[in-house]
């Protein structure tokens, strides 16, 4: 069924959504890039993809259906299993005698389509749609949380032991008797559907906080909490019970702070949970910290790195000792940034030792420890170990005091390459923190070679529409960074033509009446990385300030994190919103 270049043209002149300038533009791009017309007119904002998708409909003399407010029937939504409908784009939405109606992005799918058609047992009708008809399908495979719990509370409500008014948590004095709660067949459904709700929809914590009346559940989705749902107060005891089962935790010891783990196997794959409890006023709140074990695939590029900045990690990772630190806050995704680095340089001609707390993924080939204060096992004393197992690459999950941060710059003067993260708010606050810590100087300039500070802003979502800068936003984003730096950047990445102005850049922002998730789905980094230079080496012997390191930094060449936002939002992967919110300093 393939569509010859003049059809497709000649549909895209006819339309009137296009110019002819633009459609002469793109056939020039499309011949230097090997990429299609229309993907070009996408990607430059000049054609919808959904418009694209209807002129390819045409094109080919199949059907183009909208599913983006539809509700589709779920005995014929699941003739399709989820992960088939989600890996390949593909929804059924209709049955009739003629056969199952399909929507998909790629209609000239055919093992796809062959494959669906020996599973259902039905003459296939492919028909063409857009991204967001496919995202609304999709949600639909899953009910609302409120309507599984509804379902499962009309069903087994009558299991559920209710408390009475005299009765109080302490009533349930012996870890029997909690044992018995636990397994309470409606508190097992109920903690299942709260795990699996959880992670279908890419939280990364679960927290189970209880009231004076009532249970909140919230999710924390990219980075923002968001309320799941009210369970009653009964529910309390048994939830608690359940997920301390899970963990292995003391089931009657309600006066004390624990943590523990568990570990499940979903559609997923492996998913490893880390249980936090902490006694309330009203009784215990516990976070569930959802960890995708064996996570696979990021690059640098992926996590938003990107010119001079990821030329500067990949020399630091050349050189054979000296430490390269990830510094931000809790939740900034430093983790993730060395975890993908350390993949890098995990070739089988080098020795890879990791002290770590929590062992957050696992990784093949290399040694991963995790600390154990309660007996001893400390970062500090962890990594006088792992010195004496002849490693030529140590990972330190954090330097949090100057015993840490002394063994990891002596690893690092005898041969070592040494990774860790630190706390500080930019990458020019590391040294100073490490000053604080007892580190000299003159040591820190002859072992810290590299300093990547991060944060974490949300990627807007498909629908997501387009707008122009008008000279009130110039004025105000000028107060804030220098908006002929962030233009100098974007143009020598060539992200944007040679004349660009801010009027004439298009940024982005979420659609309204948009999903749940305000207009956003997922996460990327904005960063700055900060190369010790010599001249960067003679200000910290000297003492100076983190605002002179730091202006020399830039003068060197160095994004800062707000300066990456914008670079990021004028290419519309987030919006200037949401970098405002996350670097608000």
């Amino acid at each position: 069924m393939h569509v010859d270049e003049k059809t497709i043209i000649d549909l895209l002149d006819n339309s009137g959504l296009v110019t002819k300038t633009d459609i002469s533009v793109a056939l020039k791009k499309s011949k230097e890039t090997n990429q299609t017309i229309g993907s070009i007119l996408v990607s430059s904002g000049k054609l919808t993809e959904k418009d694209w998708n209807k002129i390819q409909a045409i094109a080919l003399g199949i059907p183009f259906v909208n599913l983006e407010s539809e509700k589709i029937d779920y005995s014929v939504l699941t003739l399709i299993p989820e992960p088939i409908a989600r890996n390949n784009n593909i929804i059924a939405y209709n049955k009739t005698s003629s056969g199952l109606e399909v929507a998909m992005l790629d209609v000239e799918d055919l093992p796809v389509i062959d494959f669906i058609k020996k599973k259902v047992g039905l003459r296939i009708l492919p028909r063409m749609t857009s991204a967001l008809s496919i995202k609304n399908a999709l949600t639909q495979y899953k009910k609302s949380l409120q309507a599984d719990y509804e379902d499962i509370i009309k069903k087994e409500s009558s299991s559920i032991k209710p408390i009475s008014e005299t009765e109080t948590d302490s009533d349930y004095k012996t870890e029997k008797e909690l044992k018995e709660l636990a397994e309470d067949l409606p508190i097992i459904k109920i903690v299942d559907t709260l795990i699996s709700h959880a992670i279908l929809q890419g939280a990364s914590d679960i927290h189970i906080e209880p009231g004076e009346d009532s249970l909140v559940v919230r999710y924390r989705i990219d980075g923002i909490l968001h309320d799941a749902m009210v369970l009653p107060k009964d529910t309390s005891s048994g939830i608690v019970a359940r997920i301390k089962v899970l963990s292995n935790l003391k089931l009657d010891e309600k006066r004390l702070p624990q943590d523990g783990r568990f570990k499940i196997v979903s559609d997923q794959g492996n998913v490893s949970f880390r249980v936090s409890t902490l006694p309330t006023y009203f009784g215990e709140k516990t976070v569930i910290r959802i960890l995708r074990e064996n996570a696979k695939g990021f690059s640098l590029e992926g996590l938003g790195f990107h010119g001079e900045a990821l030329e500067r990690i990949h020399d630091g990772m050349k050189k054979r000792n000296g430490m390269l630190l990830a510094a931000g806050p809790t939740g900034s995704g430093k983790t993730t940034t060395l975890y993908t680095m350390l993949d890098i340089l995990n070739t089988p001609d080098v020795n890879i030792s990791t002290i770590e707390d929590p062992i957050e993924y696992q990784m093949a080939r290399i040694n991963q420890t995790q600390t154990k204060a309660e007996i001893g096992l400390t970062f500090a004393n962890g990594l006088r170990t792992l010195l004496r197992q002849d490693p030529d690459i140590i990972m330190v999950g954090e330097i949090r005091d100057g015993e840490t941060a002394s063994l990891a710059i002596n690893a690092s003067l005898t041969g070592h390459l040494v990774l860790s993260t630190i706390h500080t708010n930019s990458a020019a606050g590391a040294i100073p923190r490490m000053v604080d810590m007892g580190v000299e100087p003159f040591l820190i300039i002859s072992t810290v070679k590299t300093v990547i500070a991060q944060r974490l802003v949300r990627v807007l979502s498909e629908g997501k529409e387009k707008y122009f800068l008008n000279d009130t936003e110039i004025t105000a984003l000028g107060k804030v960074l220098s908006l002929d730096r962030v233009l100098k950047f974007l143009k020598l990445e060539k992200v944007v033509p040679e004349d660009a102005t801010w009027k004439t850049i298009p940024f982005y922002k979420p659609k309204a009446g948009d999903d749940s998730n305000e207009g956003y789905k997922g996460r990327i980094g904005i960063h700055e990385v900060l190369q010790v230079s010599s001249s960067i080496k003679e200000m910290i012997l000297k003492g100076s300030s983190v605002d002179e390191i730091e202006n020399r930094a830039k003068e060197e060449g160095m994004m800062t994190m707000i300066e990456d936002g914008i670079f990021l939002a004028a290419q519309g992967i987030t919006s200037t919103e949401e970098v405002l919110r996350v670097v608000s300093e």
